[in-house]
């Protein structure tokens, strides 16, 4: 049984916090099963947008665990808000998370697919 996406959302920050981060919700969605949206801001002003993995990702079985991937990288904060706010007005359930993970890599903080 998958858990609830409040509950992982919950899990996420207490990871965030745990590693030294910083993380906040941004947007609560859909408390069972809404999509969730990662800004990874750095402490050099880089920005990185993680969003669900297609379901090709996926086994055929009912996946366990979320998996993410990488969406878009760069500087301007402002574009990826812009890109969120198109998610929002498609799909009103998501859920938006930003952090910044301090030394842990994100790639440890969430399961992200590279394909």
């Amino acid at each position: 049984m998958r858990v609830t996406t409040d509950l992982w959302v919950s899990a996420l920050v207490r990871r965030v916090f745990g590693a030294s981060g910083f993380a906040a919700v941004v947007k609560r969605g859909a408390t069972e099963a809404g999509a969730v949206f990662v800004l990874s801001r750095g402490r050099m002003g880089e920005v990185a947008l993680y969003g669900p993995a297609p379901q090709t990702s996926y086994d055929s079985a009912k996946p366990d665990e979320r998996f993410f991937t990488l969406l878009d990288t760069g500087e301007d904060g402002s574009a990826f808000d812009a890109r969120l706010e198109r998610e929002k007005k498609f799909d009103p359930d998501i859920w938006v998370v930003e952090i910044e993970a301090g030394a842990v890599p994100v790639e440890e903080l969430l399961s992200v697919k590279t394909e």
